[in-house]
């Protein structure tokens, strides 16, 4: 009997193609950022969660609960953009449709990671607007696109809530109207960036965890 799972996926009459030496090695820069983020704090307890475009339809993503750490293979699922799980029982964070929406909008993005660390998750409550612009930084130029200190860095700002459906929309709604975002932050909860590739991905959250130090640090000291 075929999988009720893998027939959802494909309920529009439109065969996914899944290219499985792409999906081994996306499944193994999703451990590896794992256990780099982990090493670096970002991702505590399992919090975080990660995705890789595999297709113009498909996407690996991160099993709920999972610590980032200590990924596996085993632990990377494959599913549509709407989260429609491929051959699996397991389930997908509840987040992995905030991923789907940014491969829908952003044909650029190849990887995406959403992490926890201290300073997104501290600044995301202390600023008051809805877009943070981190100015001035010479690590500015670490982000892909930048290629001057004087350029800010925009980060947009969500209230957090339990609504991921409703959080897609207005996150959607943000790109449409500021195509320059690099990322965003979630009331304290934490950050979204994404890249052309899973190596740059890796570079932005870096980055973007740095500035936001400063960021926090320049606060403390007005």
């Amino acid at each position: 009997m075929s999988d009720p799972i893998a027939i959802a996926a494909t309920a529009d009459g439109l065969q996914p193609t899944l290219d499985l030496d792409h999906l081994v090695q996306a499944s193994q820069q999703l451990i590896e950022a794992g256990r780099a983020l982990d090493a670096a704090g970002q991702v505590p307890a399992t919090g975080g969660n990660f995705s890789c475009r595999l297709s113009d339809r498909l996407m690996a993503v991160t099993a709920s609960g999972c610590h980032k750490g200590r990924l596996t293979s085993g632990d990377i699922l494959v599913s549509d953009f709407a989260v429609r799980l491929l051959g699996t029982s397991r389930k997908a964070s509840d987040e992995a449709r905030l991923h789907g929406q940014l491969y829908e909008d952003l044909p650029q993005a190849q990887a995406i990671l959403h992490t926890h660390s201290r300073a997104a998750t501290v600044l995301s409550l202390c600023h008051e607007g809805d877009t943070l612009n981190l100015e001035g930084f010479e690590l500015n130029k670490a982000l892909e696109g930048i290629k001057s200190h004087e350029t800010p860095v925009r980060l947009a700002v969500f209230d957090n809530t339990q609504d991921i459906d409703a959080l897609a929309l207005d996150v959607r709604a943000r790109l449409k109207a500021d195509a320059g975002l690099h990322g965003y932050l979630i009331r304290g909860h934490g950050l979204y960036t994404w890249a052309s590739s899973m190596t740059a991905c890796r570079r932005h959250v870096e980055a973007l965890d740095f500035l936001m130090g400063c960021e926090l640090e320049l606060r403390r000291q007005r």
